[in-house]
């Protein structure tokens, strides 16, 4: 379909084709020296010791999970209402995830206190995902793994550049930080993900086993550092290949401009919306300041008028999108049900925003909503 309005979009400048490009004539494609590159970059940018570039931001998840030591066994508290990637990384690990509920209308994030009532003698993690780009509550969880033992894990796929209100980046306060860089996230690449840790420990474990656990790789062998090699675990092909390393290192000067575009979008719709009584929208002033706006969401009176809002949107051209609770899911309806993630699953929508749109889109956007939101009140939908 052709949109008016995409839920977000993605513009490659002449610098990233470049840079493209000349990896691409260079004729090294596959792991080297611009993921390198790339990995220091991101560590700098991130003021950690440690970055370790992978194939995806699940990878990422799940590197990080083994590195912690999560195992058969075990279980993980994760988000019931985010995307399913966390989840199935803890069960590619053998472990068990156990879902939390969401705060309410205010925070969409993980609650910490229905967290702490859900941890038992084999929970041995917390994954903690940044949803929407909005930090979670750092300080409780961090005080939840601390008086249990456990491992925090932070899913910052959503969240590249946010803080929470202790002033922490995303991504540093846990045993590691999981990063996406698929289209609609922050720094984009297509595909890709990172690991950031102050452990170096944890560091070499994701970096072995991204590459099968082979004691070297192909870059090594082709300057002759190395004539062969060992494997040393059960590794995986979670590799970064050089052209995506160079257009995330194109891109990435730029990602700190694009949040502050996006939240001077977010602002915009908050202030124009503020009006109209049938929707809420999530996270306060504060929370809008330290966030990195991945996506924006509302909140509508029942999941019937979500339904009727998406279509009639979509009609005028205006893309959406939502999120199911991972309990409904049909992989995961074994699992316990959580009633206030499942009752903002079926009231929330996302409005269009990417970094290049302007007060136009979100001036047409709204006005859309807006009609929408008075024929349904004419309609007595």
């Amino acid at each position: 379909m052709s949109w008016q309005i995409p839920l977000t979009d993605v513009v490659l400048s002449e610098e990233d084709i470049a840079a493209v490009l000349e990896c691409l004539e260079g004729g090294w494609l596959t792991m080297g020296p611009r993921t390198d590159k790339f990995e220091r970059a991101f560590a700098e940018f991130c003021d950690v010791p440690c970055a370790v570039a992978v194939s995806s931001g699940t990878a990422a998840l799940h590197l990080a999970l083994l590195a912690a030591g999560i195992g058969p066994g075990d279980e993980v508290l994760v988000p019931a209402l985010t995307f399913v990637a966390g989840a199935a990384a803890v069960r590619y690990c053998g472990a068990t995830p156990v879902f939390v509920d969401s705060i309410g209308t205010t925070d969409l994030n993980l609650d910490p206190a229905d967290a702490a009532r859900l941890i038992t003698p084999r929970t041995r993690g917390i994954l903690a995902t940044h949803w929407m780009g909005y930090a979670c509550d750092l300080e409780a969880l961090g005080q939840l793994c601390s008086e249990h033992g456990l491992v925090l894990i932070e899913d910052c796929a959503q969240s590249l550049t946010a803080r929470a209100a202790d002033g922490r980046l995303t991504g540093t306060a846990g045993t590691a930080g999981c990063f996406s860089f698929f289209s609609k996230k922050q720094l984009s690449t297509g595909e890709g993900g990172m690991v950031i840790t102050h452990d170096e420990s944890v560091a070499a474990k994701v970096r072995s086993l991204r590459s099968h656990a082979m004691t070297s790789v192909t870059w090594d062998r082709h300057l002759g550092y190395a004539e062969s090699y060992d494997v040393v675990d059960i590794g995986f092909n979670f590799r970064l290949d050089e052209p995506r390393a160079a257009l995330g290192l194109s891109r990435l000067p730029r990602v700190v401009t694009g949040v502050e575009q996006r939240r001077e979008l977010a602002q915009s719709y908050r202030e124009r919306l503020r009006s109209i009584d049938d929707i809420e929208v999530p996270w306060d002033d504060d929370a809008v300041e330290r966030s990195a706006h991945f996506g924006f969401t509302i909140i509508v009176p029942t999941r019937e008028e979500r339904e009727r809002v998406v279509h009639e949107l979509s009609d005028r051209g205006i893309q959406t999108t939502c999120y199911p609770a991972i309990p409904n899911l049909t992989a995961y309806q074994d699992h316990p049900r959580r009633p206030v993630a499942e009752d903002l699953s079926a009231r929330h929508l996302l409005l269009p925003l990417a970094s290049m749109y302007t007060e136009r889109e979100v001036e047409q956007v709204v006005a859309q909503l807006t009609e929408v939101l008075a024929t349904g009140a004419t309609t007595g939908a």
